[in-house]
């Protein structure tokens, strides 16, 4: 029964970094998931893996963890690297790269 503290990455979708500040506590799967063998539906029975507990920071989901009794592990954020790109590097005589007009 134990969980895992992290914060979630922006999705695809998403151009900007709303709904990636906060931290997300998860209980890690006891029971592996099943199919049902006629319609192949993925099914579990283990109920924790529907609890989702939301945090304004990572020192609160550790708080409650600990408060609780509940072993954890915290992964933390990989934040992306951001290389500074200038649009009129597009028209540099000194260019690398072809032109595609």
């Amino acid at each position: 029964m134990s969980a895992r503290i992290y914060r979630p990455a922006k999705t695809a979708m998403q151009s900007g970094a709303a709904k990636t500040t906060r931290w997300l506590l998860e209980y890690d799967p006891e029971v592996s998931r099943s199919v049902e063998p006629l319609m192949g539906w993925t099914s579990s029975s283990d109920m924790r893996s529907q609890i989702k507990l939301w945090f304004d920071s990572k020192e609160d989901a550790v708080a409650y963890a600990a408060r609780n009794g509940i072993p954890y592990r915290v992964e933390e954020p990989r934040e992306p690297t951001r290389k500074a790109v200038s649009y009129s590097d597009n028209f540099k005589f000194t260019r690398q790269g072809q032109w595609t007009h």
